[in-house]
This record gives structure tokens, C-alpha cells and sequence, in this order.
């Protein structure tokens, strides 16, 4: 929590936190509700997170509400999302040689660029990351949309 406080940054724990014991689910709590007006950096941890779950959860959530098929719009979807209110990531790192999304943000990552690399997550080194940023720098951002020649 100090540090939550001292670095302005906002704590979201996304996933089926049910699972967890009661005393682990409440100190999630308390840091995701201290740590709420923060409008720094944006720290994300996932616990028992799978993304056809989130979205399962999601349609649940909105089923139990009595939305209506007809005012079901994609931002209905994403704002029952675990990540509800985080912004879709621009860049997903892809480690190890991996070449797959292994059921992760499958929803959010729909406009995300991808960077893959050889290089395993513990030797991913400041160098590493400043040739994804560079490559991601480099790229044509259309969100789904046609280039125009």
C-alpha cells in the first residue's frame, strides 16, 4: 500500500479471484480500492486468469444484469471485463520463441501489436526491450483499418 502511494500507481488483480482464501481475496481488495484514484502507472497482475474465463465471467455479469441482446455493443463486453477501464495494451511482448497468446487478453489484444523474440523472459534485458520499442516505432498503427495507397 505505501508503495502503491508513494508511486501514484493504480494495483488491478485480474482473473477468477474466487478461488483464492478469503483473507488473500480482501487484501486484493484493500490494495485495488487504495490504490483507485492513482493515475500513474497502471499495475496489472493476473491470478487464476484465463481469457475465455474472463470472457465467460463477462457475459454472465451482463446477462445477470438484464442487458438486453439488442444493447449488447462491444464497450458493454469490455466494460465487464476483468480490465474494465485499462487500456488496451499497444504492445504484447512474446518471449522464449513462443508464437502463441495462450489464452491471455484475447479480447484486448485484438489491435495490439506483437513483438516475438528468441530470447528467454529472464535474459530480456533494458536492450531487448529498446529493439521491441524500436520495431513497434517502426510499424503502420490501422487499428483494423485499410491503408490508403
Amino acid at each position: 500500500l505505501e508503495r502503491t502511494a508513494k508511486n501514484n500507481m493504480r494495483v488491478r488483480v485480474i482473473g477468477d479471484k474466487t478461488g483464492l482464501s478469503e483473507d488473500i481475496q480482501k487484501s486484493i481488495a484493500d490494495v485495488e480500492t487504495a490504490s483507485a484514484g492513482n493515475t500513474g502507472l497502471n499495475f496489472t497482475i493476473a491470478i487464476n486468469y484465463g481469457s475465455r474465463d474472463e470472457i465467460c465471467r463477462a457475459v454472465k455479469k451482463i446477462v445477470a444484469e438484464g442487458i438486453a441482446p439488442e444493447d449488447i455493443t462491444e464497450q458493454v463486453i469490455s466494460d465487464h471485463l476483468d480490465t474494465a477501464g485499462i487500456p488496451d495494451p499497444d504492445l504484447l511482448l512474446r518471449t522464449s520463441g513462443e508464437l502463441r497468446l495462450s489464452n491471455y487478453l484475447m479480447w484486448q489484444l485484438a489491435y495490439t501489436e506483437f513483438y516475438f523474440t528468441d530470447v528467454p523472459w529472464p535474459d530480456f534485458n533494458k536492450a531487448e526491450l529498446e529493439k521491441a520499442i524500436e520495431k513497434y516505432n517502426g510499424r503502420d498503427r490501422r487499428y483494423g483499418g485499410v491503408k490508403e495507397e
